[in-house]
């Protein structure tokens, strides 16, 4: 696979994922990233190295932020999405959003993530967002539980649900993340939004609504 590598070491290789890529067919990969989800993506190339960065994404002491596109305007410039988050009862592809307060919520993981809207569309909003937590699925169910689903997202969009003209895929790019690697130097990977997501961008009308 022709993968543009962000960075390489005698420990870790940093790739900028392309949309299409299945991050499970990298046996030593740090941490997951959804199939057509592009952008910074880790592997290690040693069990020690892949052991000593995984514990931090368990312990959340890695940074993570990604640029979304979502439908619709939030009321909000920024904010906090804090639920549980477990697997759909009704398909099993899917995860669900669950309240602390519904007698089914046992046993499943808190989930938070933080958004800023960078720049708001007719219909869209692009934004930073930085997941607190990692959950499968996490930002895709968080956004569709808002009733603004990711642009383009096929899984958890809704019905009839409009998509941007060029939008083959969800409009979610990973573009940053900080993380310290195992001779304890703290390193920051970015990747520049993908090609077609910025096509897409290209063909939005900016909003003339300020609030």
């Amino acid at each position: 696979m022709n993968l543009k590598i962000i960075y390489e070491d005698e420990d870790l290789l940093v790739f900028d994922k392309p949309s299409g890529v299945n991050s499970d067919d990298f046996p030593k990969r740090v941490h997951r990233l959804d199939k057509d989800t592009s952008g910074v993506f880790l592997v290690a190339k040693n069990d020690v190295t892949l052991n000593f960065l995984q514990k931090q994404f368990k312990e959340k002491g890695v940074k993570k932020e990604y640029i979304a596109l979502v439908s619709g305007n939030l009321k909000s410039q920024e904010g906090i999405i804090e639920t549980l988050l477990g697997r759909s009862p009704k398909d099993r592809r899917k995860q669900k959003v669950f309240l602390p307060s519904s007698p089914d919520s046992e046993g499943k993981r808190e989930a938070k993530t933080h958004y800023k809207v960078l720049q708001r569309f007719e219909g869209y909003d692009l934004l930073r967002v930085v997941p607190k937590t990692g959950r499968k699925h996490q930002i895709r169910v968080h956004f569709a539980y808002l009733n603004h689903p990711i642009a383009g997202d096929k899984l958890y969009g809704f019905k009839n649900q409009k998509t941007p003209k060029n939008l083959k895929r969800q409009f979610l790019h990973a573009s940053f993340l900080r993380i310290k690697l195992p001779n304890n130097q703290v390193k920051e990977f970015k990747s520049e939004l993908a090609d077609d997501l910025k096509l897409c961008l290209q063909n939005l009308k900016p909003s003339t609504n300020h609030n």
